[in-house]
């Protein structure tokens, strides 16, 4: 079994160039070992509050990650995401989850997020 941890934006082909590689990448692998006993599964998560992604992303700078989440009721954690890996690889040994894009509801798409104002 393998997990490809990609993001949402990813799995469209206008997403970042790498995350995009890696959704090409799972599809291919699949093809490649078809028949095989192994699954593969990619998991794609949407906004993710974490203490380190926003503010390397953001080179440090603590009020520009900040604002990532501001307004947004409940971004998904680091939690979230490591029981939805624990629930795809746990399923049945038939069954393959391909894709699994995992969003809090706050989220609607890539770039429609639901911020409550003040």
């Amino acid at each position: 079994m393998t997990t490809d941890g990609g993001t949402a934006e990813g799995a469209v082909p206008d997403g970042g160039g790498t995350k995009h590689g890696a959704h090409v990448l799972a599809e291919t692998l699949r093809l490649e070992i078809v028949g095989r006993p192994v699954r593969v599964i990619e998991i794609a998560p949407g906004m993710v509050k974490t203490e380190e992604f926003a503010l390397t992303r953001f080179g440090g700078d603590a009020e520009k990650a900040a604002r990532v989440y501001e307004g947004v009721a409940e971004p998904l954690t680091a939690d979230d995401v490591a029981d939805t890996v624990a629930w795809a690889v746990t399923r049945p040994p038939h069954v393959n989850i391909d894709l699994l894009v995992v969003r809090p509801r706050a989220q609607a798409s890539n770039t429609k997020v639901h911020r409550e104002t003040r």
